[in-house]
């Protein structure tokens, strides 16, 4: 005997997404942002690198490319190991963004703060873009940064307070040392970098962020 197929929901397929415009910005036009928005503007972003000026003007930065990635590793990881060793602080990667004194929102390539310091930033505040005054910060040049883009941003490290700031530069294998009230320490092709007192002990082999 014959029996009638039963009969199944015919699946509805969803319906095609747009894609989302992307807002070009000539390098000419300045984007003012309040904090707040600032924020709603990472969240919505994540795949992006965003900075931002002391009067609100917005950075937008593209992503490291695979090479300028892997120098950044390199230089977080040898400052995590000596850190988890030494215990005197917290180290953070290019992802953590910082609110300094004067209101703008940094997110170095690598930085430190001081077990003290870190610890007097309330809970809440960690889980925004903090504000504290980083004891360390560092910045790997890319081909899309320009000289006067990064030292003008480790001028500013330095004005917030930041005691110890390196500006590395793996195409021209120099690097240039910035410290509150001395002038910039610029070195060619060195071999490893002190931490001096701001990161006792702490010395950074330069080899792998300067491979070719």
């Amino acid at each position: 005997m014959a029996t009638v197929a039963e009969k199944r929901p015919r699946a509805v397929p969803e319906p095609e997404r747009e894609p989302q415009p992307v807002l070009a910005v000539p390098p000419d036009v300045r984007l003012i942002v309040g904090p707040d928005d600032f924020a709603k503007l990472c969240a919505a972003n994540r795949d992006m690198r965003l900075e931002l000026e002391a009067d609100g003007g917005l950075i937008v930065m593209s992503p490291a490319s695979s090479d300028g990635g892997g120098r950044e590793l390199e230089l977080g990881s040898q400052l995590n190991v000596w850190n988890k060793t030494a215990r005197l602080g917290k180290a953070f990667g290019p992802s953590s963004g910082f609110t300094f004194p004067d209101g703008s929102v940094r997110a170095p390539d690598a930085s430190w703060i001081r077990n003290e310091v870190w610890a007097a930033v309330d809970r809440r505040e960690r889980r925004k873009f903090a504000r504290v005054v980083l004891d360390f910060a560092a910045e790997v040049r890319s081909p899309s940064n320009t000289l006067a883009e990064l030292r003008a941003k480790m001028a500013s490290y330095v004005a917030n307070g930041v005691r110890l700031a390196w500006l590395i530069d793996p195409e021209t294998r120099t690097v240039e040392v910035y410290r509150p009230g001395r002038d910039v320490e610029r070195m060619a092709s060195p071999k490893t970098l002190s931490g001096e007192d701001v990161l006792p002990g702490f010395t950074l082999d330069l080899a792998e962020i300067f491979e070719d």
